[in-house]
């Protein structure tokens, strides 16, 4: 299984369609309402070219008012799922949990609540991981249950070419600061880390999980590490799991990696903090891990109507090296913001969302290979529900 990256046929009715415009790069494809189709989608999309297609979720609403797995085509958005928040089904799914997609089409990912209770903090259900197929059959894959077997999956879902499922959870685990799962193509679920069961290790993952070509697997936690300023994780093919960078060491570093990690062709990781140390800075970073686990600050967020507050959101590469991101707060109306940082440095921000174009963004950036930017607002637009829309840098 493998996120869909090749967009090609997509564009071309994206480009012969024509919605509402509101700059010359900034295109609203889509806007969400209240209702039988899902509002507030606070993930990004994924990209199906075989289909033509754009797949996501929404956190409220559907038929049974605890989201929905959506499709957008030329003829607009269809809920192909109704969360029903009932006999152990998912409800509210997670906030930066784009959907994986497989060559059949089906789509997974997980929901931050519903499934199996166990009272206390996991009181309305520990969180589901789903398969959706493409006529709107669900298949629930594991429920949690608390405890060693986590609770509150976070972040997307990474798959492999043997059919094996990725994923973290932010709690459970042996010291109850979150794992790393592993699903296998023929449903069995197996622990493969416990988060802060050693001095050292990072805690409470909150982002997803990439994979580099070796099988490697690279993802973050928001704290813990050996400053207790979060981490950059690698688990390996065989399991074993290691710190790869520590944050907090230098400054003006990040603090608390709270967004999903990007990876380029030659192994450099990309992500963004929640935080930053030291006046003015605090409204977080854009940083570069390379192969030997070596950090770089590309950005350092500051004030309005610099980009501010990169909360959930992953970022997008394109060959050359550009980075793109998008950030819940800031520029120029303090709504969030799209920004670039080019192979020198500098930082751009492309877009300033101002409300009627949404506004608050979560989820990261999909990038197709002609560098057309997709991505959604949590909230904003003509009926206040969020959009989908498109960027053409």
């Amino acid at each position: 299984m493998k996120r869909a990256v090749c967009l090609c046929a997509l564009l071309i009715w994206l480009v012969a369609w024509q919605p509402l415009v509101h700059a010359q790069t900034f295109t609203i494809l889509y806007q969400f309402k209240s209702g039988p189709n899902g509002v507030m989608p606070a993930a990004g999309v994924t990209l199906d070219p075989k289909r033509r297609a754009l797949y996501g979720t929404t956190e409220r609403d559907g038929k049974f008012a605890s989201g929905t797995v959506y499709g957008f085509n030329k003829n607009g958005e269809t809920a192909l799922y109704s969360f029903t928040n009932e006999q152990g089904d998912g409800a509210f799914p997670a906030g930066n949990s784009y959907l994986l997609l497989d060559s059949a089409g089906n789509l997974y990912g997980a929901t931050d609540e519903g499934g199996i209770s166990n009272g206390g903090d996991c009181s309305f259900g520990c969180g589901i991981v789903f398969q959706v197929s493409q006529t709107g059959k669900e298949t629930i894959l594991h429920e949690f249950t608390g405890g060693d077997d986590g609770e509150s999956p976070r972040g997307p879902l990474v798959g492999d070419a043997a059919g094996n499922v990725y994923g973290m959870t932010f709690r459970g685990g042996t010291a109850d600061e979150g794992i790393l799962y592993k699903i296998n193509h023929t449903g069995k679920f197996t622990v493969m880390h416990s988060f802060g069961a050693q001095p050292g290790d990072g805690e409470l993952p909150e982002g997803g999980l990439v994979r580099d070509k070796a099988g490697n697997l690279y993802g973050t936690t928001m704290s813990g590490g050996a400053l207790g300023a979060g981490t950059v994780f690698k688990i390996d093919p065989g399991g074993n799991e290691s710190v790869f960078y520590s944050f907090g060491a230098n400054f003006p570093d990040g603090l608390e990696p709270i967004n999903e990690l990007t990876i380029d062709a030659a192994g450099n990781l990309y992500g963004m903090t929640d935080d930053s140390l030291g006046f003015p800075f605090g409204f977080g970073v854009v940083f570069k891990v390379n192969p030997s686990g070596q950090e770089t600050v590309l950005h350092n967020f500051v004030f309005v109507p610099d980009a501010q507050t990169p909360i959930l959101n992953g970022l997008a590469v394109d060959p050359s090296g550009t980075v793109y991101g998008v950030t819940n707060g800031g520029g120029d109306f303090g709504l969030g913001a799209v920004f670039k940082i080019d192979t020198a440095g500098n930082e751009t921000v492309i877009h300033s969302f101002s409300g009627p174009d949404g506004q608050y963004p979560y989820g990261g950036l999909a990038r197709d290979p002609q560098g057309n930017l997709y991505g959604t607002t949590s909230e904003g637009g003509a009926f206040g529900g969020g959009v989908i829309y498109r960027i053409k840098p």
